[in-house]
C-alpha cells in the first residue's frame, strides 16, 4: 500500500508539472514583476509590523501604519496610477529576503540597510532613508554624545553590530547585550545601563512610546535603507527609483518625513529631508 501511495504521489506531481508547462507558466525568477503588477494594478510589499513610526499594525483597525507604509503607497500610485493598490505582507528581519525570493512579495521596504553582502542575493533601489545609529537616554542624562559613554554601560541586542560600532567611539564603555529590544529597554529603565543603542528611527519609536526618554546626539554611523527586489528585475527596480525621484521632487517625501518624525524628541528630522 505504501508503494502504491508513493507511486500515486509521483504521478500526481508529474501531471502537475506537465500542466504548468502546458499553460506556459514561468518560474518566479523568470517572470516580469513590473508587467505583472501593471496588469493587476497592485504591488505586494513586505513591511515591518512591530516598529513604531516605520511599520506597525494598529490594534484598533488592524492596518499597517508608518513612514514606510505611506511611502510604499505613494510609490505604488506613482508607478501604476492613482487607482492602484499597495498590498502589505508582514515580514521580519529574518523572513523578508526568503519571502521575496519565494515570490510571496514583490518588494521589501522594511528598514533594510543596503550592504555588499545583501547585494549578492538581491538588488536594491536607491536609498529611500538615510538612517544612522544613535543612543537613547533618560531626559536628565549627562550623556550628550556617543563619546560620553566611556566608563559607562551601553545596552544593545545580541546579534546586532550596534554595540561594536559604539565601542569604536567609546572603547572604554561596558557592554550589556540582551535578546531583544523590549528587554533592552526594560534594562535601561531599571538603571542597568546608561544608554541603549540601535538605528535612530527605531529608537525614535521607543521615545514616542516612553515619555522621559529621548534620542541624544547626532547619528554616528550611516545606514542607508533601500527597497529590496529580486535579481533580474531591473525594469521594476528602475521604475521604483523613478517614482522615488518624483516623490522627492514634488515634496511628497519630505511631507511624510515631517508627518512621522517631525515631533520626535531628540530626532533631527531635517537631517533626512531630501532636496
Amino acid at each position: 500500500m505504501k508503494r502504491l501511495k508513493y507511486l500515486a504521489l509521483i504521478i500526481t506531481s508529474l501531471l502537475l508539472a506537465l500542466t504548468l508547462t502546458a499553460c506556459g507558466s514561468k518560474p518566479l525568477s523568470k517572470q516580469n514583476v513590473l508587467t505583472n503588477d501593471q496588469k493587476s494594478k497592485t504591488i505586494t510589499w513586505g513591511v515591518k509590523a512591530d516598529t513604531k513610526l516605520i511599520g506597525l499594525i494598529d490594534v484598533k483597525d488592524g492596518k499597517e501604519k508608518g513612514f514606510e507604509v505611506d511611502l510604499a503607497k505613494a510609490i505604488t500610485k506613482k508607478m501604476l496610477g492613482k487607482d492602484a493598490t499597495a498590498k502589505f505582507v508582514t515580514v521580519t528581519s529574518q523572513s523578508r529576503i526568503p519571502l521575496l525570493k519565494n515570490g510571496n512579495i514583490d518588494a521589501i521596504i522594511a528598514t533594510m540597510t543596503i550592504t555588499p553582502e545583501r547585494k549578492k542575493t538581491i538588488d536594491f533601489s536607491k536609498s529611500y532613508f538615510d538612517a544612522g545609529q544613535s543612543i537613547l537616554v533618560k531626559d536628565n542624562s549627562s550623556i550628550k554624545k556617543v563619546q560620553d559613554l566611556n566608563n559607562k554601560t551601553i545596552i544593545g541586542v545580541v546579534g546586532s553590530n550596534s554595540v561594536e560600532n559604539v565601542k569604536k567611539f567609546a572603547p572604554k564603555a561596558s557592554v550589556l547585550q540582551l535578546p531583544d529590544y523590549a528587554q533592552a529597554l526594560t534594562a535601561l529603565k531599571s538603571g542597568q545601563g546608561d544608554a541603549l543603542t540601535t538605528d535612530n528611527v527605531i529608537l525614535a519609536g521607543m521615545a514616542v512610546n516612553n515619555p522621559g526618554y529621548k534620542l541624544q546626539g547626532k547619528a554616528f554611523t550611516v545606514e542607508p535603507y533601500g527597497i529590496g527586489v529580486n535579481k533580474g528585475q531591473d525594469d521594476f527596480r528602475k521604475a521604483i527609483n523613478k517614482a522615488l525621484n518624483e516623490l522627492e521632487a514634488d515634496g511628497t517625501y519630505n511631507k511624510l518625513v515631517v508627518r512621522w518624525f517631525g515631533n520626535v524628541s531628540g530626532f533631527n528630522y531635517k537631517e533626512v529631508l531630501r532636496k
